[in-house]
């Protein structure tokens, strides 16, 4: 998982039309997430969506373990706030699992619990959590010096700092609004790709 593209609604793009962006610019996975709205209107937008990356990237499905059995998504992305991760590792052995941790000492307990790969942020301020304080570039690193499960950056992450999150140890890095605020997405995510792929 080098880029994971999360998914967000805004004046100029849907769900559906964020997914289409990735995989148009070749990211090699999606996570759909949604924080609003009915359980209907979750498992109608995430299946629409799961129509579009099938078979061309990892569909992952953000909070809602639900939605993720519901739609087919190849996995979710669970938080301290959502099902306890031993008990999602239960009910879906085979899925793929990601965990968000700010500090080694979750990342450890994340991986002995039984996610496949973390989220750890926010690395840099971000407006889609302004509460978060940033772990910064140090505090990346020595999430990724804790565990050996990979590490997807995420929070603030831009064309310009990208390399710099990588060097610190992360496989990949998800992000929202370097996306969807983009002059033209598929072209972002065409950078960003370029970028990580020659790591």
């Amino acid at each position: 998982m080098k880029l994971c593209v999360i998914t967000t609604q805004n004046e100029r793009f849907t769900h559906e039309d964020i997914a289409r962006f990735a995989i148009e610019g070749g990211a090699d996975c999606v996570q759909f997430r949604k924080k609003e709205g009915s359980t209907r209107d979750f498992v109608e937008t995430a299946c629409r969506i799961k129509e579009i990356v099938k078979g061309r990237a990892t569909y992952i499905v953000d909070d809602r373990i639900d939605v993720a059995l519901a739609c087919g998504a190849d996995g979710v992305h669970i938080g301290r706030e959502d099902m306890p991760l031993s008990l999602a590792r239960a009910i879906c052995p085979d899925f793929t699992i990601g965990y968000s941790v700010d500090s080694p000492k979750e990342a450890v307990e994340a991986e002995s619990m039984g996610a496949n790969y973390l989220g750890a942020g926010a690395v840099f301020a971000t407006k889609n959590k302004p509460e978060e304080k940033p772990i910064g570039i140090e505090g990346l690193r020595k999430i990724c010096e804790s565990v050996t499960i990979p590490v997807i950056a995420i929070g603030g992450i831009t064309i310009e700092n990208v390399r710099e999150v990588i060097d610190a140890g992360a496989t990949g890095v998800a992000v929202i609004s370097a996306i969807a605020d983009a002059r033209d997405p598929a072209e972002s995510v065409k950078a960003f790709m370029k970028i990580l792929g020659s790591y």
